[in-house]
């Protein structure tokens, strides 16, 4: 076993599951100041639901062996619980454990991110039903189309997953997503788009009607993001090797530059640069270079970010055209942020894009990628939304959305400016 291999693998965890606290921190600060806790509450309801359910039999679903190709999704019956996973093989590289631990976070953000779609107006018992429910039928199997690794005989782990050794089997090239453009980002993305279009806009809904309480918070959860994002993305390659540090580099570059086009873009249509545009930016280009950082040269990663930021900077006022309440621009960062990605390494992945010396098929099979998750995430999204809302309710009461729900849902205020005692 690589001791260092395993530090460093604990400790990409450890920076991923940073990044749902930072992600409560950068939504907390996006609406109102009576709402702020129940937002917050959102990301850290999903730390504890998710993080037993990966346990129990999450990770069974997401990593069903090196055999399970199956669509859209298999199960290890010896994996529950993980009772199969706690003996580290003969000449295993790491214990298996330390992979679960590491893929554990990617569940937990994945499903936190979704929530940023239905702020100021959503119970959180009903987001708690969704959350399990779409994390069991959603997020478990897509991850295993994408990330699944199969123990091997000899310890060693190896693919699985359709979208990338199944879509090699039949094109001759298997879809690029090195730490989740797909199985996170458009997942997340496209989940969103269902439940606001299932809960509805927000009472008074127009653009300007609903700006961000507090802008440092945004900017202290877009630091924490982007921290816990080098762990998200050099981690993936499960080893402190060239591979991760190009990984680590990228992930500098691309979010740099998609923070500075994002500025450039809100000069020029809205005459200021602000805060949180700089905070929007730099997290529409770790979306964007998630699935790409290992297959990038660093400059073409400075290109995806500059396009990205350019590009999710216009997409977040699509709501306000197409008249849905996507209320922290999970659609317009996430969804939006991660098509380009996935997309862009069609073009100009290292020695495979069409540009960079391959053909047509590797951009093919992003596509393929990218818009099977998509379907697949928002069409069970949108179910799984209708149906709670025609059971127990997923919205609040309009009086309850004005006054702000963090009384009526939670009993506390984010901000309690006067001593009663």
């Amino acid at each position: 076993m690589d001791q260092g291999n395993t530090a460093f693998l604990l400790i990409a965890a450890a920076l991923v599951l940073l990044m749902t606290p930072g992600l409560a921190f950068f939504y907390g600060g996006l609406v109102k100041a009576k709402s702020v806790i129940s937002m917050m509450m959102l990301s850290f309801g999903s730390m504890g639901l998710i993080g037993v359910l990966w346990v129990l039999y999450g990770y069974a679903i997401a990593f069903p062996g090196a055999e399970g190709t199956l669509f859209p999704w298999s199960i290890d019956g010896s994996a529950l619980g993980l009772n199969s996973l706690l003996e580290t093989p003969e000449g295993a590289a790491y214990p298996p454990l330390a992979f679960v631990a590491f893929q554990a976070t990617f569940a937990i953000i994945t499903v936190a991110l979704v929530s940023g779609a239905i702020a100021d107006r959503a119970k959180f018992g009903s987001w708690m039903v969704f959350a399990g429910v779409w994390a069991t039928v959603v997020y478990f199997p897509v991850a295993s189309w994408v990330f699944n690794f199969g123990l091997a005989e000899d310890g060693s782990f190896a693919y699985g997953g359709w979208i990338t050794h199944g879509l090699q089997d039949v094109f001759g090239v298997g879809a690029i997503d090195f730490a989740g453009g797909t199985a996170v980002h458009i997942n997340a993305g496209a989940a969103a788009l269902a439940l606001a279009l299932v809960l509805g806009r927000r009472v008074g809904f127009q653009k300007g009607a609903n700006v961000p309480h507090n802008p440092p918070f945004v900017l202290l959860g877009a630091g924490l993001l982007w921290f816990g994002w080098f762990g998200f993305n050099a981690g993936s390659e499960l080893a402190a090797d060239g591979t991760a540090a190009l990984a680590f580099v990228n992930t500098i570059a691309a979010p740099s530059a998609a923070l500075l086009a994002w500025l450039v873009v809100e000069k020029v249509k809205d005459g200021k640069p602000t805060s949180v545009g700089a905070a929007s930016g730099a997290v529409a280009g770790l979306v964007a270079i998630t699935p790409a950082c290992a297959s990038l040269h660093p400059v073409w990663a400075i290109v995806l970010g500059l396009v990205a930021g350019a590009v999710c900077a216009l997409a977040v006022e699509l709501k306000f055209k197409l008249g849905f309440d996507d209320s922290l621009d999970v659609v317009g960062i996430h969804l939006v942020g991660g098509l380009i990605g996935t997309l862009y390494l069609g073009f100009f992945a290292n020695n495979t894009g069409l540009f960079m010396g391959g053909n047509g098929a590797q951009l093919l099979v992003q596509a393929i990628a990218a818009f099977a998750v998509m379907i697949y995430s928002f069409v069970l999204a949108y179910l799984i939304g209708f149906v709670i809302q025609k059971t127990i309710g997923f919205r609040v009461k309009n009086e309850d959305e004005i006054a702000g729900i963090d009384t009526s849902v939670h009993g506390e205020e984010g901000y309690v400016l006067t001593d009663a005692r």
